[in-house]
């Protein structure tokens, strides 16, 4: 009820003022409430260090101190050093530049792959939607690992991009399956139909019509393979199949765990890998996180 001002009136009886309903503003706590900070913090603080390696370091990650060999951690080296003598704390930082360049290379090639073949497979007719995804599903059945390893001996000496590239290409299969379900499920829209009247060709169509729609759909995923391209460049450099050890990553690190199993050096495995493992399980997480969203989102339409 609107309030009357003028003096020659005057409501009377209980309660007759305008009611406003006090609206709660959500306090910070319940903001941030299910929201993976600590994730996000840990990977920005890597991230941060990984690119300021050079203003960190105290040590050249390259260089063999050899009056220092397989020293535990102390006040000049402080992660210690492997057996070739290097730091391993100046290494952690530039061999993180390393992993995480691969990852993300590799995640750039499974959505330069994955994304076209899924929006092909999606808009086709039903036959050619089926060879398409019966092509994907026997690729899919062998192993990932067996892919990578026979790619990897035919090529020889590998290095960051090529390595990204072998990840990359045998990689995609996953997430051209979750595109392709989603573009058939929009592709009969309004939208959709129009453009396909109008001409519209299928660069265009996919970019400015599809990939809106289903970005946050795939958003997991592509997460998702940046971790799994660092966890399968670790296992090739533990092979011996990676990166060579002249080539500082956390994966290249890793491959001397045999030595230092046998020299009882438990620094030279532990360290590199606390970091890796932090790292994967931070993208993870982060991944999770937009999943759970994703799903929310759509269980409220």
């Amino acid at each position: 009820m609107a309030e009357i001002k003028d003096f020659r009136f005057r409501i009377v009886g209980a309660d007759w003022k305008k009611h406003q309903a006090e609206v709660q503003k959500p306090t910070l706590r319940k903001r941030l409430k299910g929201k993976p900070i600590p994730a996000l913090i840990l990977l920005l603080l890597i991230l941060a260090g990984c690119l300021f390696a050079g203003n960190l370091a105290n040590h050249d990650p390259a260089g063999f101190y050899l009056q220092n060999l397989n020293e535990a951690p102390n006040a000049e080296f402080y992660f210690g050093t492997d057996s070739l003598g290097r730091d391993i704390y100046s290494m952690i930082w530039y061999g993180g530049r390393v992993s995480l360049s691969i990852g993300l290379m590799s995640m750039v090639i499974i959505c330069i792959i994955g994304i076209p073949y899924g929006c092909i497979s999606g808009l086709a007719n039903t036959k050619v939607d089926a060879v398409l995804m019966r092509i994907t599903e026997m690729a899919n059945s062998i192993p990932n690992l067996l892919i990578v390893l026979l790619l990897v001996s035919f090529i020889g000496k590998q290095n960051e991009f090529t390595l990204s590239i072998i990840i990359g290409v045998t990689g995609w299969f996953p997430l051209a399956r979750i595109v392709r379900s989603e573009v058939r499920q929009i592709r009969s829209s309004e939208y959709v139909l129009a453009a396909r009247c109008m001409g519209v060709g299928f660069p265009k169509m996919m970019t400015r019509h599809l990939i809106p729609n289903f970005v946050s759909s795939i958003l997991f995923v592509v997460l998702s393979s940046i971790s799994s391209s660092m966890s399968m460049e670790s296992t090739l450099s533990f092979l011996g199949l990676g990166l060579p050890v002249d080539v500082i990553s956390w994966g290249s690190m890793l491959s001397l765990a045999n030595r230092a199993l046998l020299l009882d050096t438990w620094w030279v495995i532990i360290i590199p890998g606390i970091f890796l493992l932090v790292t994967l399980n931070c993208i993870t997480s982060l991944g999770n996180f937009y999943r759970k969203e994703t799903n929310q989102k759509h269980s409220n339409l």
